[in-house]
C-alpha cells in the first residue's frame, strides 16, 4: 500500500504529531510525506519527499498573527501550480493533516482523501467555541482541508469521528515529576517581552522555549533554551507547570501528566479561541495577554487547584487503524466522494 500524508508544518505541532505516528503508517505500507508550509522550528524526521511553502501563519512580537507578512508570502499561482503537479492519485491513501494544496490536489484530480488532526474534529458542530462567532475563522476550519472522510483529534471525544490526542510515548511512558520550574513555550511572543513579564515573578524559575537561542542562556529566574523536541519533553515532564498558547498538541501533553496549565491564545487564531473554551472544562487558566499585571496572574494561578488530568479513550495504534480502515473504505466505494472537481475559479474563494 502506498500512502501520501501530508503534513501542516506551521508551527511544530504537526510536525511532532506526525514523527510519532510515523512508525505506525509504516506498517501499512510505504509512506511519502508532502511537507506544507514554512513556520517550524523542529527538524523533521520524516520521509519528505515533497515539500513546498505552502500557506504559513507568522507570527508578530506582541502575542498576534503578523497578517502583513502573512500577505506577502501568499502566492496563489505557485499554490495553483503545485497542487497540480502533486501525484495523489499515485497513492492508495491520501492523509491530509490540513493543507489546502493536498485538498486541491485530491478535487482537481477526484481523489478521495482522509482529514486528520486537530482541525479536522472542527468539522462537527459540537466542537467548542469561542463566546464570539468567527465567521472568516469557522470557514478556514470548515473549508481549508476539505476532505472526504475524517479522523478528528480532541480534548474529548466531542463526536463520533473524532478521536483522544496523539501522545508522544515518551511522554505515555514515563512517570512525570516536579523540579520545581515552570516550562514556557510562547512562540508568538518575543523573547524580550515574555523576560520582562516573567522577571516580575521573582521566586518561580522558569524555562522558556525560543526560537532565537542556539545555547541556554540565564537571565535571573529565567533561562532561555533552544527549541528541540527532546529538550522540551524532558522541560514539560519535570515542570512544576506549563505556560504556552492554546494550541493543541502541548495543552493535551501537560494536562495528560497532570501539569498545572496556562494559556495566552494567540490573537486573531480563531482556532485557538476554541481550543481555550474547551480547555476550561478541565479546569486551565486562560489569559489574554502578557499585560502590566501578568506576574500576579501566575501567581494566582500557582496557588490554584490542579487541572483535570486528560485520559484517553484511544491509543495511536487504534487510532492510525481507524484511519487506515477509513481510506481502504474509500478505495472500495467511491459512493460516498462528492466528485465535483475544483476549477481555477473556485481558488479565490477559498482564502
Amino acid at each position: 500500500m502506498k500512502i501520501l500524508y501530508s503534513v501542516q508544518a506551521t508551527g511544530n505541532g504537526h510536525i511532532s504529531r506526525a514523527m510519532e505516528l510515523m512508525p505506525y503508517l509504516q506498517q501499512y505500507g510505504n509512506v511519502d510525506v508532502f511537507l506544507s508550509g514554512s513556520n517550524s522550528h523542529l527538524q523533521p524526521q520524516l520521509p519528505v519527499k515533497y515539500r513546498s511553502n505552502g500557506l504559513s501563519l507568522f507570527y508578530g512580537n506582541t502575542g498576534g498573527l503578523d497578517y502583513w507578512r502573512m500577505w506577502k508570502e501568499l502566492n496563489l499561482k505557485r499554490i495553483l501550480k503545485e497542487a497540480k503537479e502533486l501525484p495523489v492519485e499515485k497513492y492508495d491513501i491520501v492523509l491530509n493533516d490540513f493543507d489546502s494544496i493536498t485538498t486541491m490536489a485530491c478535487r482537481f484530480k477526484k481523489v478521495p482523501s482522509i482529514g486528520f488532526g486537530h482541525q479536522a474534529s472542527f468539522q462537527s458542530k459540537h466542537t467548542p467555541r469561542g463566546k464570539k462567532k468567527d465567521i472568516v475563522g469557522e470557514l478556514i476550519l470548515q473549508q481549508y482541508a476539505k476532505a472526504t472522510e475524517y479522523v478528528g483529534l480532541h480534548f474529548k471525544q466531542y463526536d463520533d469521528f473524532i478521536y483522544s490526542p496523539v501522545i508522544k510515548q515518551e511522554v505515555m511512558q514515563v512517570i512525570p515529576t516536579d523540579k520545581g520550574h515552570v516550562t514556557v513555550y510562547l512562540s508568538h511572543y518575543s523573547d524580550e517581552v515574555v523576560l520582562k513579564a516573567l522577571h516580575n515573578v521573582r521566586d518561580i524559575r522558569f524555562e522558556v522555549f525560543s526560537k532565537k537561542v542556539k545555547q541556554p542562556v540565564v537571565s535571573a529566574n529565567v533561562t532561555l533554551l533552544p527549541i528541540s523536541n527532546e529538550g522540551f519533553t524532558q522541560s514539560l515532564i519535570h515542570s512544576h507547570g506549563v505556560i504556552t498558547g492554546a494550541g493543541f498538541e502541548t495543552p493535551a501533553e501537560a494536562l495528560y501528566l497532570g501539569k498545572k496549565l496556562l494559556v495566552l491564545p494567540i490573537k486573531g487564531q480563531y482556532e485557538q479561541l476554541c481550543n481555550a473554551a474547551a480547555l476550561k472544562d478541565f479546569n486551565v487558566v486562560v489569559v489574554d495577554q502578557l499585560s502590566a499585571d501578568f506576574h500576579t496572574k501566575v501567581i494566582n494561578w500557582l496557588a490554584t487547584a490542579n487541572t483535570q488530568k486528560l485520559s484517553l479513550s484511544q491509543d495511536t495504534f487504534q487510532i492510525v487503524q481507524i484511519a487506515i480502515e477509513k481510506g481502504r473504505a474509500l478505495q472500495d466505494s467511491n459512493s460516498s466522494y462528492n466528485r465535483h472537481p475544483l476549477t481555477e475559479e473556485d481558488l479565490p474563494a477559498m482564502y
